[in-house]
């Protein structure tokens, strides 16, 4: 299945006011971003930087939505709204991630070696979510509003607050010492 159709499908899949595939391609800022970014990321990998950034700030003009080229993403990632949404040079995106608006996927420090979160499969951060550092963010984890994460959120576990804490995993809630 090709990339694009594949996005076309998780943006119907995840989003109930999207009414066809002529406006999702259209007028659909993250799968633009996402688009975008591909070439970005094929320029970056090939050693055309600058060429792979001038590219990538101009759709970051046109989408409010920053992807360094050197961002891994998968199939099947979703942006919804987007306005403001930060994705770090050694982030990874992996597939069937929904990110919303305002998500920062961000780095600590200046060193050169992997300092951007990686967001595991099927994972959903919501609005406003700041992920700090080389943290992991587990298979289908998902994490509220406002979380500011600085550290590694299991798979399948839900987080909250600043600093973000799992309040369920696997489905069943978890009390303040059983916190991870």
């Amino acid at each position: 299945m090709s990339w694009l159709k594949r996005a076309i499908e998780a943006t119907k899949k995840n989003d109930p006011a999207a009414k066809s595939t002529a406006e999702i391609l259209l007028t659909y800022p993250g799968l633009h971003a996402l688009f975008w970014h591909r070439v970005s990321h094929f320029l970056y990998q090939h050693k055309w930087y600058l060429l792979a950034k001038i590219n990538a700030q101009f759709w970051r003009f046109l989408t409010g939505i920053e992807i360094h080229p050197g961002a891994k993403i998968g199939q099947g990632v979703f942006i919804d709204h987007g306005m403001g949404l930060v994705i770090g040079e050694t982030a990874e995106v992996e597939d069937d991630v929904i990110l919303l608006h305002g998500v920062t996927l961000g780095g600590t420090g200046k060193h050169k070696t992997k300092r951007h979160p990686t967001v595991k499969k099927g994972a959903l951060i919501s609005a406003h979510v700041q992920i700090l550092g080389p943290v992991t963010i587990g298979e289908r984890a998902k994490v509220g509003a406002g979380a500011v994460v600085l550290h590694d959120i299991p798979a399948d576990a839900t987080a909250v607050g600043v600093p973000a804490k799992v309040v369920r995993l696997k489905g069943e809630k978890i009390n303040d010492d059983q916190n991870l």
